[in-house]
């Protein structure tokens, strides 16, 4: 007889000195998918934490030497952004205000109801996780998305080589952070890693900047000055915003990849470098290229490898993960007590837009941290500084239905409203084709050509 095959949901570890209610949720938990561990102490607990790795803990709140509120406060400290749901016998309204205040993602009494059990942990399960241990070059990156996971890939593999790359990806989605992965992955990591943005100065300084000048070059040039080339020399030069260098300053760089040398302002004599260059930009290239603002021959000595970022809305399950790791930065920055989010902030801030990516998500957090008056930070605090970018996923059936009714309109467009052409293209009968436009208002006498 072949075992019953469960989807697994993630990992949930169940912490109570109770062995009947540790079988009870776990037999409950299994059912529905998840993959449990039961542990009768919180001792245990922590010892489970690295090598199971838990997306959810469940804990008893009164156990013996380690309660339920310690048990919590060290699972903040040593896995940030894990939720913790904490259950008890005791269902009084300190107990739940002790558990909130101290982070709890939720809090449920003995006995407890099955319906309650998984509809809080089916939230949790939305905004929690870990994040698996990285390497040291690229623990500054926390992710648990696996389209950041390919990126990593790559980044390893390209960082053992001296090619040069270039990072595409909008504002804000940590292209600089990425470029010092690169430079921590290779060989250059003991040597100096420099970057500039190419679109924060004006041109001369620019190209002072990064090519150096000699001493009476130009007026103000009272010494000499070596330049980011030499000064990133044997190790990796980061050239941001690469696609809004003048004109001018493109030939010259070209010249510098082409001969591994830079020649100072002012100086007649070329000096020899070796740098790895890594350059970065928010804008289409394509486009700079075929408006004539980017150089082609630049263009393809830069973008030997690209790898290109995605959004922090391509990645919502890492904004619990980021939210805890900011929280732990400006506690200690302020040498103060970190502070948490409601459960209901974390919802609120997982499903809002973030066109500003990583670094808005940073400075909401911050922002949020400064005006809270309390430890834990409200969901109406997080509605005001997100405004309108406040923003709801849509369900499952909302996204489908979104996409059933665009897939049906690009079909009767193509068939100029012939509803037999348009089903057997869409490998369904007429009867049922009729049916879908029904369902979804859709008029194919609307989309016939007059």
């Amino acid at each position: 007889m072949v075992a019953k095959q469960f989807r697994t949901e993630g990992k949930i570890l169940l912490v109570d000195d109770d062995p009947g209610l540790l079988r009870l949720l776990s037999i409950r938990l299994r059912a529905e998918g998840f993959d449990v561990e039961a542990v009768d102490s919180a001792h245990k607990a922590l010892g489970s934490l690295s090598s199971f790795g838990p997306d959810l803990v469940i804990t008893d709140l009164r156990m013996d030497k380690m309660d339920g509120i310690e048990l919590l406060k060290e699972l903040q400290t040593r896995s940030p952004g894990l939720r913790v749901v904490i259950i008890t016998a005791h269902g009084t309204i300190p107990d739940a205000v002790t558990a909130t205040q101290h982070g709890a993602f939720g809090f449920l009494t003995k006995p407890i109801d099955k319906d309650e059990l998984m509809t809080l942990v089916d939230r949790a399960m939305q905004v929690s996780g870990t994040v698996e241990v990285a390497e040291d070059w690229a623990a500054a990156i926390i992710t648990r998305n696996q389209a950041m996971k390919e990126v990593l890939r790559q980044t390893k593999l390209v960082a053992a080589t001296d090619a040069r790359v270039l990072i595409t990806g909008d504002s804000g989605t940590g292209k600089e952070l990425l470029a010092q992965a690169i430079h921590a992955a290779s060989d250059r990591k003991d040597k100096p890693f420099v970057a500039i943005n190419c679109s924060a100065m004006a041109e001369n300084l620019l190209e002072s900047e990064l090519f150096g000048h000699e001493k009476g070059a130009f007026t103000g040039a009272t010494r000499t000055h070596d330049g980011l080339f030499q000064a990133a020399n044997g190790g990796t030069l980061m050239l941001d915003e690469i696609g809004d260098m003048p004109m001018r300053l493109q030939v010259k760089l070209l010249r510098v990849l082409q001969e591994n040398q830079v020649r100072p302002v002012g100086s007649t004599k070329a000096r020899q470098i070796d740098v790895r260059v890594i350059s970065a930009t928010h804008r289409n290239l394509q486009d700079l290229l075929t408006q004539g603002h980017l150089r082609e021959d630049l263009y393809y000595r830069l973008n030997v490898v690209n790898i290109k970022l995605p959004t922090l809305n391509e990645r919502r399950e890492d904004i619990p993960l980021l939210v805890a790791h900011f929280l732990q930065l400006i506690s200690q920055d302020a040498d103060q007590e970190r502070k948490v989010y409601a459960p209901e902030a974390v919802e609120m801030l997982v499903t809002a837009e973030w066109p500003g990516n990583i670094r808005q998500l940073f400075n909401v957090v911050r922002q949020n941290v400064a005006l809270s008056r309390s430890p834990v930070i409200s969901a109406e605090l997080v509605q005001q500084s997100l405004g309108e970018h406040a923003g709801k996923l849509a369900s499952f059936t909302d996204a489908r239905d979104e996409f059933t009714r665009n897939y049906l309109s690009q079909i009767l467009q193509i068939t100029m409203g012939n509803v037999s052409q348009a089903a057997r293209l869409a490998k369904r009968n007429r009867t049922d084709f009729y049916k879908l436009l029904a369902r979804h208002d859709l008029n194919p006498d609307s989309f016939k050509r007059r």
